[in-house]
């Protein structure tokens, strides 16, 4: 058994800035990572043409800035290399490849207790500390939905984890599930190297520039929420006008209230949206079923694919591990 102060789980961004700030503080802990290196959604699962959406200074760590000579919106490569400064710069030391099994609270020692598995040994490791700091962040397990006669498709099926870019598509329908800002960017992507490329859009969506995010993060120190949404949506609809011609909709609450109220970001167009008014990249509706490589849409149409590339997100297990358990002197036990 090991025992510190703090105990951070997951080495990705916001993990290593909790490391990076209680070394400044000289306050131990130890920090657990579920893969064999640091922030690896960036460095292992990243497509080639990811960057950070939002400007530079709302995206980097505490106590590091971005080197000056970095762009305003700042590429994988940077953001990864910025990531291997910072975690050199602040001597933060992960334990890698230890699965998280379980993780409570002893309201009688009044310290939390974590269980780890080594996925190198199958050892199970056991960690005691005062304080816990769950880091492990949105992006945990890639999701890929269930749909009838999916395993019948003869084609490539992967995650959007798994893309790396659309070299290998060219002249291929492919089909893109999901129409967030990993689904947009990766269709581009697609239709950039000469696939033939569709995305299924379910909901409605926010469709604003990088430089109108810019603008809305930086009024909302000034004024309410609302009166940027109604800002935001004002300027998308000045500059992307009618969405509904090209097989879209907006949704009635504003943008930076989807993201406040259930964690739903706009689509931040980096050129997708142009490719689909010129039809380059084809807007379909939710999926029904998969018969063969025929996929069968809500509208009762039905279209054949060489691929299908999902970008339907990921789902969080931190509820899997993370334990209330209180254990009172006579050893009752209440667990949620």
């Amino acid at each position: 058994m090991q025992e510190q102060p703090v105990i951070i789980i997951g080495a990705g961004p916001s993990g290593l800035a909790t490391a990076a700030s209680l070394n400044l503080h000289s306050i131990p802990y130890i920090l657990l990572e579920r893969e064999d290196c640091f922030a690896s959604l960036w460095k292992k699962n990243a497509y080639d043409r990811l960057h950070l959406h939002l400007h530079k200074q709302f995206c980097q760590l505490p106590h590091l800035p971005f080197p000056h000579s970095y762009p305003r919106f700042i590429s994988k490569q940077q953001f990864v290399s910025y990531l291997d400064d910072y975690v050199s710069h602040f001597k933060i030391t992960p334990l890698y490849c230890r699965c998280v099994e379980l993780a409570l609270f002893d309201e009688i020692t009044k310290e939390w207790i974590v269980k780890v598995r080594k996925l190198s040994s199958g050892e199970v490791e056991e960690f005691r500390g005062r304080f816990l700091v769950v880091a492990s962040g949105e992006a945990t397990d890639p999701y890929t939905p269930e749909i009838e006669g999916l395993k019948s498709f003869p084609g490539d099926v992967f995650h959007s984890t798994q893309f790396k870019n659309g070299k290998a598509f060219r002249d291929k329908n492919v089909l893109v599930v999901g129409s967030g800002n990993s689904g947009m960017e990766i269709a581009m992507d697609l239709a950039n190297h000469g696939a033939k490329t569709s995305i299924v859009v379910r909901s409605p969506v926010h469709i604003l520039s990088r430089e109108m995010v810019y603008l809305g993060l930086n009024l909302l120190k000034y004024i309410p929420l609302n009166m940027v949404d109604w800002l935001m949506v004002m300027l998308s609809k000045l500059v992307y006008r009618e969405l509904s011609k090209y097989g879209l909709s907006r949704p009635k609450e504003g943008p930076f209230f989807m993201k406040v109220a259930n964690g739903k970001y706009p689509v931040l167009d980096v050129g997708t949206y142009s490719k689909i008014k010129s039809r380059e990249i084809q807007v379909l509706p939710a999926i029904s079923s998969v018969k063969g490589n025929e996929v069968v849409f809500e509208n009762a149409e039905s279209h054949a694919f060489d691929t299908i590339v999902f970008c339907t997100g990921f789902k969080r297990s931190t509820h899997i591990w993370l334990k209330v358990l209180v254990l009172f002197r006579d050893r009752e036990m209440i667990t949620c």
